[in-house]
């Protein structure tokens, strides 16, 4: 468990690191895309995907940097994407919210809230019809819940069976509207458990606990339970889409924004590590700081899409 424990904290702080990295950047007006951080909620990226296989699939939303990464996904392929670069998974033509790597087993985000619900269905659908032993896990925010997709893509999920993780990111906000204002007064998971999921409800800053949790629920999907739900508890830092913090708007009490500072996943797992000598932490700092240097110097010096291309990547 000690391997495991280190291998959960060095990706989550790889990905805290990453999105700072891009936060520093992003006014120098070269990455040409929005970006939505995750700064807050690696837990919930890493927990889950270190749950999965390389032969599982994930789908994101517009929020998708630590579901990419935390899955296998390139550093270099996602910096050169947000920079509009040949050389990005989506060969620069996507940008941020439009990202995939099918070797990864990121099949894919989109921004339209709750668009890869049904998708994620699907793809579950087409693997049971070809016998593939596949989970396939799709992460969205509290916001998503209030898509009717959403709903008609659990309903049938679990009417088949489908190996299907839903992970809900409940960061309490979409956009700058509080979930409170937005919901009636019902839990998220006590509705999807009304439409036949096995739930879990669970703190999303701990990330051996949401690691536990989907272990237990991919065990399961494997062998042929009805769908999960899993709603995280979680936190964004920063905006809801940009680089900066955005705490002066005061839609956000700043007692409740203290609070969830203090419950960082990054920090608190640092707290139950035990790693010997303790100079470990600073090399791999300085490993991280060097792979995120490099990947984006690598995008900086990439090659822009010719647009002669581009029809080459529609479906008519």
């Amino acid at each position: 468990m000690k391997n495991d424990i280190e291998a959960l904290y060095r990706d989550m702080l790889r990905i805290r690191r990453v999105e700072e990295a891009i936060a520093d950047r992003y006014a120098a007006q070269e990455m040409r895309c929005p970006v939505h951080l995750s700064i807050g909620q690696e837990a919930v990226a890493v927990g889950v995907c270190a749950a999965l296989e390389k032969k599982d699939g994930v789908f994101s939303s517009h929020r998708a940097h630590a579901h990419y990464l935390a899955k296998g996904g390139s550093l270099k392929a996602m910096l050169a994407e947000i920079y509009g670069k040949e050389e990005g998974c989506c060969k620069g033509v996507g940008g941020s919210m439009h990202m995939i790597d099918l070797e990864a087993g990121f099949l894919g985000a989109v921004p339209i809230v709750g668009a890869t619900v049904p998708l994620a269905v699907g793809a579950a659908w087409a693997a049971r019809l070809r016998g593939e032993d596949k989970v396939i896990a799709v992460f969205f925010g509290d916001g998503t819940f209030e898509e009717g997709a959403v709903f008609e893509s659990i309903n049938f999920a679990v009417l088949h069976r489908l190996p299907v993780l839903f992970v809900c990111e409940n960061n309490l906000y979409a956009c700058y509207t509080r979930l409170s204002t937005r919901q009636a007064d019902r839990s998220i998971h006590g509705v999807a458990a009304s439409c036949g999921c096995n739930t879990m409800s669970l703190d999303g800053n701990d990330v051996l606990a949401v690691y536990d949790a989907a272990r237990s629920a991919v065990s399961d999907l494997r062998n042929g339970s009805t769908p999960y739900f899993i709603e995280c508890a979680t936190y964004r830092i920063r905006e809801h889409c940009g680089p900066n913090i955005d705490d002066e708007l005061g839609y956000r009490p700043k007692d409740e924004v203290e609070e969830w500072k203090a419950a960082c996943p990054v920090a608190r797992l640092q707290s139950r590590l035990d790693i010997q000598p303790r100079d470990r932490l600073a090399d791999m700092e300085h490993a991280i700081t060097q792979e995120i240097e490099e990947a984006f110097a690598c995008a900086l010096a990439g090659k822009t899409p010719n647009q002669t291309d581009l029809e080459g990547y529609l479906y008519g």
